[in-house]
């Protein structure tokens, strides 16, 4: 799979870079990752996803190649920037048919997007979206004006992580079989190894710092369900049967309320596309391509 690196200057100052396919008059596929991780960590499904579309990986703030660009702006101008950089640089790409992919944090901003922009993707895949319920959005915003948002759980798994290893392999061996990354294909694994992280004095680390990862983890979107609520554009949810307990009840919630959003439950975790990435990549095509 041949792609090619890109980069946009954003109005805020900081620079976002990622990938994308050669232009071949397929339908252009616009991904976004997960928190912590980069597009190219995903590459097992994407190269599946390549046979029928074009891709576009791009990487948010503090993340993969795109610069850390000081505080991290928020979950709902991150989804604005990333559509000003696929603004600046879909023009090679033609008047193809375009869908929109996103996994956990970036199932979000992809929804964001949706919501705001109605006419940008034709249809839209949301892989285990951490959509949090209004209760949640609450507590976090409380939690936010009181100073205590950085103490969530999550938050502070994330800031406490390990940031650098010896080599690769190194890499690889201590994540291998541990936390989110358990069940991954060794393919997935070797990726995210390779993707997101980079070469250092003495070792490798991570490109998205702990601090980044903590500060998307102690923060949500703003008006999240008004948004979700106003999204007309064909979208599937696939989550995970072993997901966090939050994103099944938040799904069953958000196809109740809006007849434009569908959901199927499918074997596998929160990063069950890294676990099955050949039956990820094929429901997802289904769906976009109406096979299914």
């Amino acid at each position: 799979m041949l792609l090619i690196p890109w980069s946009h200057a954003t109005s805020l100052g900081f620079t976002l870079r990622g990938w994308h396919s050669e232009p071949s008059g397929k339908p252009l596929l616009h991904f976004l990752h997960g928190n912590g991780f980069c597009g190219r960590t995903y590459e097992p499904m994407l190269k599946r996803l390549a046979g029928e579309f074009d891709l576009w990986l791009g990487d948010v703030q503090g993340h993969g190649d795109s610069d850390h660009g000081g505080r991290f702006r928020g979950w709902n101008r991150s989804a604005e920037l990333a559509v000003e950089a696929f603004e600046a640089g879909r023009g090679v790409f033609g008047e193809v048919p375009r869908f929109a992919v996103g996994h956990s944090f970036g199932g979000v901003l992809s929804s964001l997007i949706l919501a705001k922009r109605p006419q940008l993707f034709q249809r839209a895949v949301l892989l285990d979206p951490v959509l949090f319920s209004p209760a949640m959005i609450g507590v976090m915003s409380f939690a936010e004006v009181l100073g205590l948002h950085r103490k969530t759980s999550m938050a502070k798994r994330a800031a406490a992580r390990r940031r650098r290893w010896p080599d690769r392999a190194a890499a690889y061996a201590y994540l291998h079989g541990r936390g989110i990354y358990k069940g991954w294909t060794d393919a997935a694994l070797w990726a995210y190894v390779e993707y997101a992280l980079q070469e250092v004095a003495g070792g490798v680390e991570l490109k998205c710092r702990p601090s980044r990862e903590a500060e998307i983890f102690a923060s949500c979107p703003k008006r999240l369900w008004p948004a979700l609520g106003k999204i007309a554009t064909p979208t599937r949810i696939f989550y995970g049967q072993h997901t966090y307990p939050f994103v099944a009840k938040s799904v069953a919630r958000l196809t109740a309320l809006n007849g434009h959003v569908s959901a199927q439950q499918v074997a596998g975790g929160h990063c069950f596309m890294q676990e099955f990435p050949e039956d990820s990549a094929a429901r997802t095509a289904d769906f976009l391509l109406q096979r299914s």
